[in-house]
């Protein structure tokens, strides 16, 4: 009698414990969204029952969470990259290049390869003669542990300032102006983190120095 019930626990037991198997991969609202990412949740699956802007501000990949592509379920983080102080442009040379959030990626090599030529005879061209640039320097750190950064283009930059800095996230400095990586001709687009300049960027010089702004895709 005691071992037929001993065999009948166990056996409740061993489905009860089937049925309460939790698949970690499927999101939980019990959870935080940064432990619902570290499970291997899909942002998608996040966003579909959160919405998108649940995601912005959070430290995650080395940064802070600025944009989530809702079509691929990509993930943009930022984050300041001023306490270098700041940096030249580079080579000057014609370059007009993407626009667009993540464009930067692209741009960021543009701009390296670009400083690989020799631009000291072309119009208007000048040879910087140094790897102490923006750009060289984004694609090349390694930084919180990531080694892909890259410098924001301006739509970037402009999301960064609306989602992160106007949320008081991120530490970006507003006495500096920050390169990104869109171009037009020979001139680049910068911003301020100031609100006075509204969050949106404009036609800067690549003779000045500006501040560093990393950016990655996830």
């Amino acid at each position: 009698m005691k071992k037929s019930v001993f065999i009948f626990l166990a056996f409740l037991i061993s489905n009860c414990s089937d049925n309460d198997t939790v698949d970690p991969t499927v999101f939980n609202n019990n959870l935080s969204i940064i432990e619902n990412l570290e499970n291997g949740v899909a942002v998608l699956d996040i966003t579909n029952a959160l919405g998108a802007e649940v995601f912005y501000g959070l430290e995650y990949g080395g940064g802070y969470i600025y944009y989530v592509n809702e079509m691929d379920g990509s993930l943009m983080v930022a984050t300041n990259y001023s306490q270098i102080g700041t940096k030249s442009w580079g080579d000057h040379f014609d370059l007009t290049n993407g626009e667009a959030i993540g464009d930067g990626e692209l741009n960021t090599e543009q701009i390296v390869n670009g400083n690989l030529a020799d631009n000291s005879s072309v119009p208007n061209g000048l040879e910087f003669g140094s790897d102490d640039y923006a750009f060289k320097i984004a694609y090349d750190l390694n930084h919180n542990s990531y080694d892909d950064w890259f410098i924001p283009s301006r739509s970037s930059a402009e999301t960064i300032f609306n989602n992160l800095h106007l949320q008081n996230i991120g530490d970006f400095d507003e006495t500096l102006f920050y390169w990104t990586s869109t171009k037009a001709g020979y001139q680049p687009y910068v911003i301020s983190f100031n609100s006075n300049f509204g969050g949106e960027t404009f036609l800067g010089s690549c003779f000045n120095s500006n501040a560093i702004i990393l950016v990655r895709k996830i």
